[in-house]
């Protein structure tokens, strides 16, 4: 007897669905807190429809679109739950509808508070809207976005993908450190 779409699941079943070990979705109960199964006796786990919808979107970008955790966590922060479950159903015109809410939200920055140059990232005491980055370049600027081969110096983008990289390794290393 197959459930009503209404149900909710056993975490044997949403692994199933979606193609992923059970030890995956109870690690990333530890790092995205959006994910809250609930709990009944003996630590069952049972998964609300918009929870399943919403580890169906993480298993997109992390899978599929090669984002780490902490980018893909970024992204929740920045344009929340609803976000990733339309990105995870590939629905593009609700992404785009979220990304340009979240854009029109924004408040401009005004002549005071733009950045002097590529160093001056932050002014003291004023407040400053960071660039993050776009799902398949949705909303994207001119600044924002790879830099031609011919230049010397990296987007904002770039250097904070670069120094995403390097967190990842750094804890890669540490991990296999504490194993030897």
């Amino acid at each position: 007897m197959d459930k009503s779409p209404d149900a909710f699941r056993t975490i044997s079943e949403v692994a199933e669905d979606l193609d992923l070990p059970q030890h995956v979705l109870r690690f990333w109960e530890t790092r995205f807190n959006q994910i809250k199964p609930m709990k009944r006796g003996g630590g069952r786990r049972y998964y609300r429809p918009q929870d399943v919808e919403l580890i169906k979107g993480i298993r997109h970008m992390l899978y599929d679109q090669g984002y780490t955790i902490k980018g893909v966590q970024k992204l929740l922060r920045e344009n929340g739950n609803q976000f990733l479950i339309a990105v995870g159903n590939g629905d593009l015109a609700a992404v785009e509808a979220i990304s340009q809410r979240r854009q029109a939200e924004a408040v401009p920055l005004t002549q005071a508070a733009q950045p002097r140059g590529p160093d001056d990232e932050m002014l003291v005491g004023q407040p400053r809207v960071k660039p993050s980055r776009r799902f398949f370049g949705i909303g994207k600027t001119d600044e924002e976005g790879p830099v031609p081969p011919d230049t010397s110096k990296l987007s904002r983008d770039n250097r904070a993908l670069l120094q995403e990289a390097l967190f990842d390794l750094l804890e890669c290393k540490r991990l296999l450190d504490q194993v030897r």
